[in-house]
């Protein structure tokens, strides 16, 4: 079921999504509106599957995590039980910040992050030693220009 989502539900979001760690009442006065209100307009929200999980977004470079590489995945595999160990694979290793089964020529592409190109390389050969591909292109980004998590509301 969907739920009806009105201008004040997003105002709310998009002032959760600008940062999600500020108090119900800076909340409450950006979107022209009181504390309780706001609460159970969140409440509802994060019931109905609107709202998720709770995070905070960490500077990778700071972190020593320097290198993305955007992951071509070409396969020959189509079963099922080839699909379940490549997304277990997937799901396993901490380097893989996405994935996505697309149309078209390619047939999976992976965002990794890592600290640099022998760390690249370290997760590729654990990926291929676990699942058999038959394709694989690694393409560093060698600049972000833009990175939201955040939806046009």
């Amino acid at each position: 079921m969907l739920m009806r989502i009105d201008e004040t539900d997003r105002k709310i979001l998009r002032e959760l999504q600008r940062d999600a760690g500020q108090s119900l009442d800076e909340i409450a006065r950006t979107v022209g509106s009181s504390k309780t209100p706001v609460w159970n307009r969140i409440r509802k929200m994060r019931d109905a599957g609107v709202i998720g999980a709770q995070t905070v977004i960490l500077d990778a470079e700071a972190l020593g995590f320097e290198a993305t590489f955007f992951v071509l995945i070409r396969t020959s595999e189509h079963e099922a039980s080839w699909q379940k160990r490549f997304l277990e694979a997937l799901r396993a290793r901490p380097e893989v910040q996405e994935a996505h089964r697309l149309a078209g020529d390619i047939d999976y592409i992976l965002k990794v992050r890592v600290q640099n190109a022998r760390a690249y390389d370290t997760f590729y050969q654990a990926l291929i030693s676990e699942v058999r591909v038959h394709e694989v292109t690694a393409l560093l980004s060698m600049e972000e220009i833009k990175a939201t998590t955040a939806l046009p509301l």
